[in-house]
């Protein structure tokens, strides 16, 4: 695959076997995008985790038709997490959709080390697989939910994360920006550090299938122009990223936001990153179709093999 738009990445994954696990199921916003999902002939079956009386209810308010789900009865939230790992691990369903289930108990079933579905060493991250109008093409970032305060180190494993779901979309050698606020290192500004250290690390040979460059602020890494303008020429990546690591939460998540709030034709889909299988983080503050190209997502992903 060549991923070039959501519709093409619809296409890919409709009608084929895509089983959703959804801890914490009595949710609105979760059975809404179940729902859009299964109207886009995404989801083949499903098992949805929670009060039985109260994801009924909520199904029938969101207009999901249930004749392909199970419902499991469980009301306690780590237990429905766990349940929802189980049911990965034991091969009954592909890829998980948080409902009203904690964060911190959703990602603890997903990092137990029994389930096995995140490999030693590996760092959960975030990522976000980004279209809109004012870029030529499509782009990833990273980590806008989970890393709070990542280091360099982190933030390598952060950027591993991310190309590895490039490779598998098709971008073979992803051209990486470490986004700052600035393009020169400058000790009082520690992001600029970092990205020093993870673009020497990419020269090192210590990060492959990618060209890292950086510190870049946002002008440079979008336009080769204004790359230019501000000095930065014969550099591969300004104006042609596919990836951006950006330096904290705080930054990635407001970029993020500040992008789909104010972006023209800005669609998105999101996905934990570093597992074994995918899993999604929805949020009620997402428009309904970033809840649509997530699942889609993770249902491209689960059938793709881990590139080398």
């Amino acid at each position: 695959m060549n991923f070039k738009d959501f519709d093409q990445l619809l296409s890919l994954v409709k009608g084929k076997s895509n089983r959703v696990v959804v801890p914490g199921a009595n949710n609105g916003e979760a059975l809404e995008a179940i729902r859009m999902a299964d109207d886009n002939g995404l989801i083949s079956e499903g098992i949805l985790i929670g009060d039985p009386a109260l994801v009924r209810a909520m199904a029938a308010d969101k207009g999901l038709n249930l004749a392909k789900f199970r419902i499991i009865d469980c009301r306690d939230v780590p237990q429905m997490c766990a349940e929802a790992v189980k049911c990965i691990t034991s091969g009954e369903g592909d890829f998980l959709v948080k409902g009203l289930v904690d964060t911190k108990y959703y990602m603890k079933a997903i990092l137990n080390k029994e389930a096995g579905l995140v490999p030693e060493g590996m760092l959960l991250s975030h990522f976000a697989l980004i279209t809109c109008d004012n870029y030529h093409k499509p782009f990833g970032m990273s980590d806008a939910a989970i890393s709070i305060n990542p280091d360099a180190e982190q933030k390598a494993k952060i950027l591993r994360n991310s190309v590895n779901i490039m490779r598998m979309l098709g971008v073979e050698t992803p051209r990486v920006s470490m986004l700052c606020p600035v393009e020169k290192v400058n000790e009082k500004i520690p992001s600029t550090v970092d990205a020093a250290a993870v673009v020497e690390m990419n020269r090192e040979g210590k990060i492959h299938n990618a060209v890292v460059e950086g510190p870049y602020d946002v002008f440079i890494t979008f336009s080769k122009k204004l790359a230019e303008e501000k000095g930065i020429r014969g550099a591969s990546v300004p104006g042609e990223a596919d990836l951006v690591i950006l330096p904290d939460l705080n930054s990635a998540n407001v970029f993020y936001k500040g992008l789909s709030f104010f972006g023209a034709g800005v669609k998105a889909a999101m996905v934990i990153a570093g597992a074994k299988v995918p899993a999604i983080l929805p949020s009620r503050a997402d428009a309904p179709s970033t809840k649509l190209y997530s699942i889609a997502l993770a249902a491209y992903l689960k059938d793709q093999h881990q590139p080398d």
